[in-house]
């Protein structure tokens, strides 16, 4: 399913990007299997795919001389991953070097108005902030603070930094709150007690802790920690995957404006984040600077000038996958505007340019992820980027560093001008064992699906392809199912790995992904097993006809999630059209499912309703009433810390395949969440999933 993290053009903005076309059909992008070298029978595999390095987080300097970035290092044979700080020039002198801090452990490193680096570390015990004062040679403290810090931001003075800890809401400071989780350590019954909901999250049941945001001052303004969310009753970051950028100092470093879910009752069924203000020398006093919007306000972050506040806003109270608008605050007048309001686009992340005239916004657009630069007096869209997937960018004098990422390539930094006809330039190779390997061709291509609208899809050659050749098939159903299986790299489910297997590849961005508008992000709601399975029944035809080397009667069908769902539904609504099935933690019972998930809002907003109020709603397109159809082979994964979709939804697929005698396999994690990330499992479930198609498909 979805997460919460993260969508009708008007005829201005239509005339823009037709305008834009040919400039962007010369951008580049991450390297595509067309342009890398490779030998024959070097396919690319998952066993490449598990070890490989993952590069992430590239924060510049402040004089724009320096990018640091991290990389994490995997070692299947140990099961454990481990992540470095590395620094690189980009003034083109040298090679990026590991920075020394890294030897205790380092991670979140951000740069300090005054060229300082800071960043996290567990060296002395615990997760604290530090500071290097040398570009990562050697470091010092920053914090002492008796629990963790899991996000942080030092203001632009340098005289303070905000943290968020977890902690008892209701403890009347900071040491009684940690005297209590120690007391509840050292108790030796085990009984959970709950009087509301959340009573369990993600993969974690809720220990009555709440992520609350302090000041502790620095050098000459050290002291104790100032609680400056005391009585709030919420989190902030939000959990489970919420970060610093939920919350941020104003520019005079005098206050924090941060966003938030008021929990209550209500929160398992609410999406209405706020942005708040609060003093740092005045504790406890909140400001709620969204209070009118009854949906979902985000990302907070100022201009240059610090009198214009820009933020991320839906509009659609309970719907995760609305459009996040982009509005402007005045600090001063408290006046809001939104800008680009044709743009039908959602908005990923923000950044304001050093001149204050725009914002760059990261956004999917048609199967690829963009950087586009927003006029913030005329509201006009140019995009910057085109082919693959923009991670996340940080500004330099002279344009941008990006990282980058595509189906044919994991995430490599590049640096690219502010002009959108300039080439971005790769300036980082942290996976050179895969220059020599071969990669599928892909190619994305479009055709008439429900009401004979426009649908997209790719299509993947296998790493060994030979003209005139018919290849088995993977038919590859993205989750969400707002979300879009486009031209970017994953870790978990990496298109090219069965493209090195010997298979052709073919995805479709079915009604309800996004980065085609949000009327066609939308239109899945309350439709789950009729416009998508069209969808794909008619992509899956028109791939057959446009694509000589699919063998279209030797394909299987796999999928996570709301794909797994529909590996469900097609097992009893699409039963005669591939060989075998892969469900991983997929719905099998949506009426059930309206009990056991703990995101309410998602269940009720795409069946219209709580189960008691509309139980048709839940039943229209439940996969447990199509059962009696089932025959084909299906395997069936599960994590069973998967708290969003239940052990018991994939567990009762299994068994309404055995007990009908049709041939399954259940294969259960016990350790892992609604993905497998470990390396070890990792490498088990590609092992299982592979094994299970090269049993079932003719190579």
């Amino acid at each position: 399913m979805r997460r919460l993290s993260h969508l009708l053009c008007g005829l201005s903005a239509v005339a823009l990007l037709t305008a834009a076309a040919p400039a962007m059909a010369e951008m580049a992008a991450a390297p595509t299997a067309a342009t890398t070298t490779a030998t024959a029978g070097n396919a690319f595999t998952y066993q490449d795919m598990i070890p490989a390095n993952r590069l992430g987080d590239p924060q510049v300097s402040p004089d724009g001389a320096w990018v640091v970035y991290s990389v994490t290092r995997t070692d299947v044979d140990a099961n454990r991953r481990s992540s470095s700080l590395l620094i690189q020039s980009l003034k083109g002198d040298g090679e990026a070097k590991r920075l020394p801090i890294s030897d205790g452990g380092a991670n979140t490193a951000r740069w300090g108005a005054d060229g300082s680096l800071y960043f996290l570390s567990s060296r002395g015990g615990s997760s604290q902030v530090w500071v290097s004062k040398d570009k990562g040679e050697t470091a010092t403290a920053v914090t002492n603070l008796p629990t963790d810090v899991n996000a942080y931001r030092v203001n632009t003075q340098g005289n303070a930094v905000a943290v968020s800890l977890a902690v008892y809401p209701d403890a009347e400071n900071l040491a009684a709150s940690v005297a209590r989780a120690a007391s509840e350590a050292e108790r030796k019954s085990t009984g959970k007690v709950y009087d509301r909901m959340f009573v369990r999250h993600w993969d974690t049941w809720n220990d009555h802790t709440q992520n609350h945001l302090f000041v502790v001052g620095l050098g000459a303004n050290a002291g104790d920690p100032v609680w400056v969310t005391k009585g709030f009753d919420g989190d902030t970051p939000s959990k489970p995957f919420g970060d610093e950028s939920e919350f941020t100092f104003a520019p005079d470093g005098q206050s924090l404006i941060f966003s938030a879910r008021e929990a209550g009752r209500s929160e398992p069924w609410s999406t209405d984040f706020d942005l708040y203000s609060v003093a740092t020398n005045a504790p406890g006093q909140l400001a709620n600077l969204t209070q009118s919007n009854p949906a979902w306000d985000t990302g907070p972050v100022f201009s240059p000038d610090g009198q214009t506040l820009a933020y991320r806003a839906m509009a659609r109270p309970g719907f995760e996958a609305d459009k996040f608008n982009i509005f402007l605050r005045d600090m001063q007048s408290g006046t809001v505007r939104q800008i680009a309001a044709n743009w039908d686009r959602s908005a990923d992340s923000l950044q304001w340019s050093k001149d204050g005239n725009s914002l760059f916004v990261v956004a999917g657009d048609v199967g690829n992820t963009k950087l586009f630069q927003i006029d913030t007096r005329n509201g006009s869209v140019v995009p910057l980027t085109g082919e693959g997937h923009v991670g996340a960018v940080q500004q330099t004098d002279s344009g941008f560093v990006l990282s980058i990422d595509s189906l044919s390539r994991p995430s490599e930094l590049y640096t690219k001008t502010f002009r959108g006809r300039e080439m971005p330039i790769q300036i980082t190779n942290v996976n050179p064992q895969l220059d020599a390997k071969q990669f599928g061709e892909f190619e994305q291509f479009n055709f008439p699906g429900w009401n004979n609208e426009t649908v997209h899809g790719y299509v993947i050659k296998p790493a060994n392809y030979v003209e005139g050749q018919k290849y088995p098939v993977a038919f590859i159903i993205h989750g969400g199912p707002q979300s879009s299986m486009g031209n970017s790299w994953s870790f978990r489910w990496n298109a090219q790995t069965y493209a090195g297997a010997g298979y052709a590849v073919v995805m479709i961005d079915f009604h309800g992904s996004t980065g085609y508008g949000q009327a066609f992000t939308d239109s899945i709601s309350q439709h789950w097993g009729d416009r998508p399975l069209e969808d794909l029944q008619k992509g899956w035809a028109f791939a057959q006809q446009k694509y000589d080397f699919l063998d279209g009667n030797n394909a299987c069908a796999l999928g996570a999630s709301y794909g797994g769902y529909m590996i469900n539904w097609i097992a009893g609504n699409w039963s005669d059209e591939f060989k075998c099935l892969v469900n991983h933690d997929g719905v099998f019972d949506t009426f059930g499912m309206g009990f056991a998930t703990e995101e309410l809002w998602f269940t009720e907003w795409e069946n219209g309703g709580t189960p008691w109020e509309n139980p048709e709603g839940y039943q229209r397109f439940n996969p447990a009433n199509h059962v009696a159809k089932w025959k084909t082979p299906m395997m069936v994964i599960q994590g069973d810390l998967d708290f969003r979709i239940p052990t018991a939804q994939p567990l009762s697929a299994f068994t309404a395949l055995q007990r009908q005698g049709i041939e399954s396999r259940f294969v259960m994690f016990p350790d892992e969440n609604h993905w497998v990330l470990k390396p070890a499992n990792s490498m088990q479930w590609h092992n299982e999933v592979f094994g299970w198609l090269d049993g079932h498909l003719n190579k």
